[in-house]
C-alpha cells in the first residue's frame, strides 16, 4: 500500500494525531477480523451443537471417552474423575426373562459324580427395540329398522350409534397419530417430508401436504388451551422473555420473529410458579408485540438488552449472561495470549455466579440476604472499575462496547439482589428457545404466517409439557382426546400440564 506523503499535514501535532486515529483504527479491524474468525472457526463454549458437529457426534464422543480413559496422571490435576457407572433400566418397562443354563446332564461334579446344587446364579440387562406399531381400528356402526314400519309406512326411521368424535372430523387422524406427527416436528425437528418417508415403511401413502393441514386443524383445536396457559403466565409475578428470527416465505417482511415468554424455574417440580413457555409468531420485532402480549402484567420482566421490552408495563430485570457475552467478545478479540481488562471482568462475573451456585437450593427469602452480603461489595467494585474505564477504554472497540452496554444496563442487572425470587440471568428463556433454534435448522422457514402461528401453538404445548416433566406425545394425546369431545366453552384447568392425570401406560 502506497501513502502520498503529500496529504499528510505539516503540523507535527495534527500529524501524530492522525497517526493516533489509524492506528486506533487498524486496531478495531484486528478485533473484528480475531471476532470473524471466531465466529467462523472457532467452537462455541455456550451453544448447543449444530447440524454439522452431529454427523461426527458418535466418533466424536467415543473420541472424548477414549481420551478420558488414556489420560495419563498428573500433579497439575487435583481431582478424581469418577468412574461412569451405568444407570438401570426403568423398573416399569416391561421384562422378558431368558434363563441360560447349563444341560441337564452337566448337573453332575466332574470329579466325583454327585449332583450339583444352584448356589446363586448372575443377571444382566438389554434393551431390546421394538419398533413402532400402526394399525388400524375399523369403527363399525350396525343400522337398525323395523320391519313392520318398511311394510306400513311411507317412512322408517333407522336408529344407530352417532358417529364417534374425531379431533379433525371426516379424516382418519386419530389423537395418536396427531400427537406423533406434532412431536416427531417440534419436539424431534423431524420435517414432514421425513415423516412421509417413515409412513411409506409401513405400507401407508400419507403426504406431507395433508400431514400439514392436520397440523393448522390441530393447532386451532389447541388454541383455547394456549390461551388459558397465556392467561395464567400473566398472574405470575416474573416472566423471561427472549426472540429469535424465523424466515416466512409468504410475508411481506425479510425478517419475522418468534417471540418467547416463560414462568416457572427448572424443576418440574415446583409447586409455587407453574412452569409455562409459550411462542408468540409476529412478523416485526416491535416493542407493540411484547406490549400487546404482556398486556395486564406488571410483575417483573427478565430480558436482554433489547430496548423493545422498555415500552411494557413490567419492570425490567438484566441479564448478566448477556453481559458476560459482551466481555468474552472482548477477551476473544484480544492478541492471541494476551490477558487484559475483559479477563478481570470475567473473572468478576464468575465470582457472581459462584455465589449464585452456592444458594440455588435456599429459599428466596435467604438468597436475598445471602446476596446482599456477598453479592454487593461484588457489584460495587465492579460498578467502580466500568466507571474508571469508560473515561480509558475507546468505545467503538469490543472492550469499549462491552464496557458499554455494563454501565447502560447496570440498573436492570443489579435488580436481581432485591427479589430472592429473580435470577441471576435470562438463561431460562434462552434454553426454553433453543428447541425452536435447533429444529430451525432442519425445516429452515415457514411457508405461511398461518404456519407459523400454529407452529408457535404447538412448539408452546411440546415445551410446556417438557417442562412439566410430561412426555409431550402422553400430554398431548391426552388433550387432544379431550378437547375434541368438549365444548368450545368448558373448562380447561383440568387440562394444564401441572393438573392434568394422565395413564400410567
Amino acid at each position: 500500500m502506497t501513502i502520498d506523503v503529500s496529504s499528510l499535514p505539516d503540523d507535527p501535532v495534527l500529524l501524530k494525531k492522525l497517526l493516533l486515529e489509524e492506528r486506533k483504527k487498524y486496531a478495531r479491524l484486528e478485533e473484528r477480523f480475531r471476532l470473524a474468525q471466531h465466529k467462523q472457526f472457532g467452537k462455541s463454549s455456550e451453544g448447543y451443537p449444530g447440524q454439522g458437529e452431529l454427523f461426527n457426534e458418535a466418533e466424536e464422543l467415543s473420541a472424548e471417552l477414549e481420551v478420558d480413559k488414556e489420560a495419563p496422571e498428573t500433579e497439575q490435576i487435583s481431582y478424581e474423575r469418577k468412574k461412569p457407572v451405568r444407570k438401570s433400566l426403568p423398573i416399569d418397562l416391561p421384562r422378558e426373562v431368558v434363563v441360560h443354563d447349563i444341560a441337564e446332564e452337566d448337573k453332575v461334579c466332574d470329579g466325583c459324580g454327585y449332583e450339583l446344587h444352584q448356589m446363586g446364579e448372575d443377571k444382566s440387562e438389554k434393551l431390546e427395540f421394538i419398533p413402532a406399531q400402526v394399525k388400524v381400528v375399523e369403527h363399525v356402526r350396525p343400522k337398525y329398522s323395523c320391519r313392520h314400519c318398511e311394510q306400513c309406512s311411507t317412512s322408517v326411521k333407522i336408529k344407530q350409534a352417532p358417529v364417534p368424535l374425531s379431533p379433525i372430523p371426516k379424516s382418519f387422524a386419530t389423537a395418536s397419530l396427531l400427537s406423533q406427527i406434532i412431536t416427531s416436528k417440534y419436539q424431534y425437528g423431524l420435517p414432514l417430508y421425513r415423516q412421509e418417508s417413515m409412513f411409506k415403511q409401513y405400507g401407508i401413502d400419507l403426504s406431507r401436504q395433508t400431514m400439514s393441514s392436520w397440523i393448522l386443524k390441530s393447532a386451532t383445536l389447541l388454541k383455547p388451551l394456549y390461551d388459558r396457559l397465556h392467561q395464567r403466565l400473566l398472574q405470575q409475578r416474573i416472566i423471561q422473555a427472549d426472540e429469535t428470527t424465523l424466515n416466512v416465505i409468504e410475508s411481506d417482511k425479510t425478517k419475522c420473529y418468534m417471540w418467547l415468554y416463560c414462568t416457572g424455574t427448572d424443576s418440574p417440580n415446583n409447586l409455587d410458579t407453574p412452569n409455562i413457555v409459550l411462542y408468540d409468531y409476529h412478523a416485526s420485532r416491535s416493542s407493540r408485540c411484547a406490549i400487546d402480549f404482556l398486556q395486564g402484567h406488571s410483575g417483573y420482566l427478565q430480558v436482554d438488552g433489547y430496548q423493545g421490552y422498555a415500552s411494557t408495563e413490567a419492570t425490567l430485570v438484566g441479564c448478566w449472561a448477556h453481559a458476560r457475552r459482551k466481555f468474552k467478545e472482548a477477551q476473544i478479540a484480544q492478541p492471541k495470549g494476551k490477558k487484559g481488562k475483559a479477563t478481570w471482568v470475567m473473572t468478576h462475573i464468575r465470582k457472581l455466579y459462584r455465589i449464585e451456585a452456592s444458594i440455588k437450593d435456599k429459599t428466596p427469602s435467604e438468597k436475598q440476604v445471602y446476596r446482599q452480603e456477598q453479592a454487593v461489595p461484588l457489584l460495587n467494585e465492579l460498578k467502580e472499575w466500568l466507571d474508571k474505564s469508560l473515561l480509558q477504554i475507546p468505545p467503538k472497540t469490543a472492550l469499549g462496547t462491552a464496557v458499554g452496554y455494563c454501565l447502560n444496563q447496570w440498573p436492570k442487572l443489579i435488580r436481581y439482589i432485591e427479589d430472592g425470587e429473580l435470577n441471576i440471568d435470562n438463561n431460562r428463556a434462552e434454553r426454553a428457545i433453543k428447541p425452536f433454534v435447533i429444529g430451525r435448522k432442519n425445516w429452515l422457514f415457514s411457508n405461511t404466517e398461518k404456519g407459523a402461528h400454529a407452529s408457535s401453538i404447538l412448539y408452546s404445548m411440546v415445551e410446556t409439557a417438557k417442562a412439566n416433566g410430561l412426555i409431550p406425545f402422553n400430554y398431548l394425546h391426552q388433550v387432544i382426546t379431550a378437547l375434541s369431545e368438549r365444548n368450545h366453552d368448558a373448562a380447561l384447568d383440568d387440562l394444564l400440564p401441572w393438573n392434568i392425570s394422565l395413564p400410567v401406560s
